[in-house]
């Protein structure tokens, strides 16, 4: 097995299809929701209301700091895909190009990065979710099966004075990070 897609064991009675390119010269395999999920719209809370504090540079107590923060934070939507493949490989996570433009959907860090690690990891079996950020002016409700975005295999390379690795991987998402 060189690389490839399967259903986390969360969702194996279910019908999750696993990811496909859409034409032969595609170059990403597209992902899907793994059930219904409402994305909240920023605009749903007080945001307007922040954005004219932050014009008049009001300061800020913790609590409308927090609220601030929460309102444009991204929401993992689950696909209930894993992905296996080479140790010298990675999966990058990459928006639909509608998404920005239709639905008002993006990845707020621009691209995902799945390593060949996170497969099988011990906290969430390797489970690929989708950050998204709904700046349309309503909740997005996304429907099981619909398309978040797209996933494309790709080798990396290594710097000259690369050391060995540091550690393992221990966890899921988010996990390697310092």
């Amino acid at each position: 097995m060189k690389r490839g897609f399967e259903v986390v064991s969360k969702y194996a009675t279910e019908e999750i299809e696993l990811p496909v390119r859409a034409t032969k010269n595609a170059a990403g395999y597209d992902f899907c929701a793994a059930k219904d999920f409402v994305l909240p719209s920023i605009w749903r809370r007080d945001l307007l209301k922040i954005l004219w504090a932050l014009r008049k540079q009001k300061e800020f107590t913790q609590s409308e700091l927090t609220e601030a923060q929460a309102v444009l934070r991204p929401y993992l939507v689950p696909t209930g895909i894993k992905a296996y493949m080479q140790p010298d490989e990675f999966l990058m996570l990459a928006n639909r190009s509608s998404n920005p433009l239709k639905h008002g959907l993006i990845l707020p860090n621009g691209v995902g990065i799945v390593d060949a690690d996170y497969y099988n990891n011990a906290n969430n079996e390797g489970e690929i979710f989708f950050q998204l950020v709904n700046f349309g002016l309503t909740n997005k409700v996304i429907k099981k099966g619909e398309r978040l975005g797209q996933g494309i295999f790709l080798p990396y390379l290594l710097a000259d004075a690369e050391k060995a690795p540091l550690q393992e991987r221990t966890g899921g998402f988010g996990s390697s990070g310092r």
